[in-house]
């Protein structure tokens, strides 16, 4: 469908009206006149009587008796030009509305005539004519206020394309192949954040039933090749022989949100109660097995209908696409609900009126950066149908105005469902270009740099019982340094333990792992210069208190502070150790039985004794944080080791043969550690 059918679809109903009640024709033929009438009416009265769909064809033929008695019969030539458009043949369409602009120019003194003509050259693509009949429109002074707006946006539209065409992007299409395609359409991809699982839609042709055809999700892993398994279907509860869509992954692949229609009496599969007339669901994987799903919880569901989610990699941010019940013009935007601590999602919010048009947007996407968001549009300047856009959103929450992919990425044609790898790099979509496996078919390409997103890696591994090795579902929380504020809150798999969790290049990341009855544990990722070049696997053992585990080995076992950080030399903590130690003081106010000794370390170089001292004043400057922030000093002592106690020996240093793998080395020696006493 192109960006202004709709427009074209009204305002020709308008002419037509005006049509009937003509009296005054502009031929005397009585037969012309007659068949004219007659085609007026033909396309609903010889609808085809499955589908509805307008009989235009009849109306052409008839409309052509009528011109071939009276050639100059300009009424007939226009409403001719009304019903090819209608029918899809635009070429055609353009022919009859000039020649009925060449029998009587002053027929449509507001100029809409030249409006239909130019959005009919936009959507073949012939953007210098769109761009003439578009500046015909403006120039008369009588043009109509309704469709100044749409020739505005058709005109910028014209403009946009001849630019775009003489400089083109670079743009190779991959076909995923027959392990994800087939002669059935395939298309809304979604990918979790390593790159390992494709979930899609794929509409399968059913026989035998009340539907024709139905969308159901299929999902593909990458496997030690690097190619993809054989697309197997999702299980059968959440497929049903009932339209399931538009699907979007977490960045671990363990939730899922996608859209279906209500149906609540379970003839079709498990029973969907929905709010309107499609809703968003919610299924969570636990171990190998799916749960739900459920009516998403909250505020995101009405009564109108809510389609094409994207879910942010920090699980907390959910965007998605309503449409207006009973809206006839088919406008949609894009809007975006925060998930509350009660688990629900808050109210929604429309994004801005730079970002959602008074026409279509659909096919949102945010990237797993959380800040780069790729959707479709048929209301800002493009190629002429539904064409793909970025817009940023800074660290002030504001979104940048929306860039167009360019050309060849857009065509006239419309573009939509594009989903972008974490890398950046990498974009998927839809296409039923020449080439395929039938329909539509899921392509690859390397997303041109001006477009790309923040690239962004991930940490994976397992979180489990130190003693035991059970499996622990424990809760990651990751702040960014620079400014405190908590960006991901994410947790383990409750069955396996296992965990991913996104991290978007140029920050510097504090993250903790805790879990009721054991001791957190801290980690820091500083990718803040953005030259690290692979994802961590890490794996997290959680140790209980000696209060819970009667295990008195913990006395021994001290706790590294990764995210306490002092200046060179001092004892004064910086800011950024703020994150760390206020959490920890949570904990340890959380968990009154629990008493500590804090331990300063420093590395073996410089003078024994200023590095015993150092290290105590290091050790009592988190001492008096945590005072500071309510915990008692009586469950607390601290005390300066200087170099006395290293990870790493100054004879093993000694071996170590680059100078920053050296240093390294002594970081690991500078240290602030925190262990259980009695």
């Amino acid at each position: 469908m192109r960006i202004y059918i709709l427009l074209i679809l009204i305002a020709g109903s308008l002419l037509n009206a005006c049509a009937q009640v003509q009296m005054n024709y502009s031929t005397k033929s009585k037969k012309a006149i007659k068949l004219f009438e007659k085609a007026r009416n033909a396309p609903g009265q010889f609808a085809d009587e499955n589908t509805g769909k307008p009989n235009y064809e009849e109306g052409i033929k008839l409309l052509k008796q009528a011109v071939g008695k009276a050639p100059s019969f300009w009424e007939a030539q226009l409403l001719m030009a009304e019903f090819y458009e209608f029918d899809n043949n635009y070429p055609a369409a353009i022919k009859q509305y000039e020649i009925a602009l060449k029998l009587n120019p002053m027929h449509s003194s507001s100029g809409a005539t030249f409006c239909y003509l130019a959005n009919l050259h936009l959507a073949l693509g012939n953007y210098t004519e769109a761009l003439r009949y578009c500046d015909r429109f403006l120039k008369n002074p009588n043009a109509s206020k309704r469709l100044s707006p749409q020739v505005y946006l058709m005109r910028r539209s014209a403009e946009f394309a001849i630019h775009a065409l003489a400089n083109p992007k670079e743009f190779n299409p991959v076909n995923l192949g027959p392990e994800i395609n087939t002669a059935r359409p395939e298309y809304y991809p979604a990918l979790t954040v390593d790159g390992q699982t494709l979930l899609f839609t794929r509409l399968l042709e059913i026989k035998n039933v009340d539907f024709k055809e139905q969308e159901d999700f299929f999902i593909s892993n990458k496997n030690t090749s690097g190619n993809w398994s054989d697309a197997i279907p999702m299980p059968r509860n959440i497929n049903t022989s009932k339209n399931e869509g538009a699907p979007t992954l977490s960045a671990d692949g363990r939730n899922l949100v996608f859209v279906a229609c209500a149906d609540q009496t379970g003839y079709y599969g498990p029973k969907r109660q929905g709010r309107g007339s499609c809703d968003l669901f919610y299924a969570k994987k636990i171990g190998r097995k799916w749960y739900g799903p459920i009516n998403l919880p909250g505020n995101v569901n009405s009564s109108n209908w809510e389609s094409q989610p994207s879910l942010s990699a920090d699980g907390k941010t959910l965007y998605f696409v309503r449409g207006i019940k009973g809206d006839r013009s088919n406008n949609s935007d894009i809007y975006v609900s925060e998930l509350q601590k009660d688990g629900s999602w808050g109210p929604a919010k429309a994004l801005p009126d730079y970002i959602n048009t008074p026409n279509t947007e659909e096919s949102v996407h945010i990237h797993p950066d959380g800040r780069t968001l790729y959707f479709a549009s048929k209301g800002h300047p493009g190629m002429g149908g539904s064409d793909l856009f970025v817009t940023r959103k800074d660290l002030n929450g504001k979104w940048s105005v929306p860039e167009n992919l360019g050309y060849p990425i857009n065509t006239k044609y419309d573009e939509n469902s594009l989903m972008v790898s974490a890398e950046g790099d990498i974009a998927y979509f839809a296409s039923d270009r020449e080439g395929g496996f039938g329909d539509l078919d899921i392509y690859s390409f390397v997303l041109p740099k001006e477009s790309r997103a923040i690239r962004t890696l991930y940490f994976d591994g397992f979180v489990f019982d130190k003693e035991s090795k059970a499996p622990l579902p424990g809760k990651f929380e990751l702040f960014d340094v620079s400014n405190g504020q908590e960006i991901i809150v994410s947790e383990a798999d409750e069955a396996t333990g296992t965990f991913m969790v996104p991290l978007p290049l140029d920050r510097n990341y504090v993250i903790s792992v805790s879990h009721k009855g054991y001791h957190p544990y801290s980690l820091n990722f500083d990718l803040s210069d953005n030259q690290v070049s692979d994802s961590y696997h890490v794996d997290i053992p959680l140790t209980k208190p000696i209060a819970f585990s009667k295990n008195t080995n913990e006395l021994t076992n001290e706790h590294i502070f990764k995210n306490v950080f002092f200046d060179l030399n001092k004892s004064t903590l910086r800011k950024e150790s703020r994150i760390e130690l206020n959490l920890f003081a949570e904990y340890l106010k959380n968990n009154v039985n629990i008493k500590i000794e804090l331990g300063g370390h420093t590395d073996s170089r410089g003078n024994e004794e200023a590095n015993l001292n150092l290290s105590k004043a290091r050790a009592r400057a988190v001492f008096e944080f945590l005072t500071a922030q309510g915990v008692s000093p009586e469950r607390m002592t601290f005390k300066g080791y200087g170099s006395s106690m290293p990870i790493i020996t100054t004879e093993q240093i000694e071996k170590i043969p680059k100078a920053k793998d050296k240093e390294a080395a002594h970081q690991k020696n500078r240290r602030t550690v925190w262990r259980e006493t009695l």
